[in-house]
């Protein structure tokens, strides 16, 4: 399973972005796509999941009520729409598999390579 995440970009305060993770290889509906950050120095953490069947929708607190994932299982992609951009969102975005109902990133199983998100203010 290879997955190619795109999107990023540079924008000021309060701007929107679409990030895109196209999947290759054989997954299943029942898996679970993760969207996660990780900022210089800091963790890897978790950003938004849902199945590829469109439940199990699940936001950080963060991005609630800003951040909206949707999956399309005839592009195998998924979508991370952001708006109302921080300059705390800045950092690189990564897409990633699970089999199961998680947000821990240990519990992903494939990665893709991230896309930079850099919001200035």
């Amino acid at each position: 399973v290879q997955l190619q995440a795109s999107g990023g970009g540079l924008v000021q305060n309060g701007d929107s972005l679409r990030l895109a993770c196209v999947v290759s290889g054989r997954t299943f509906d029942r898996d679970v796509m993760g969207w996660f950050r990780q900022a210089p120095g800091k963790e890897r953490e978790f950003v938004a999941r849902i199945r590829w069947l469109g439940d199990w929708v699940y936001y950080a607190e963060a991005v609630k009520g800003r951040f909206t994932i949707s999956a399309d299982n005839t592009k195998n992609t998924v979508y991370l729409q952001m708006n109302s951009l921080k300059s705390e969102d800045t950092a690189l975005y990564h897409c990633g598999v699970a089999t199961v109902n998680t947000i821990r990133p240990k519990m992903y199983r494939y990665w893709g390579q991230g896309t930079q998100v850099t919001v200035s203010s």
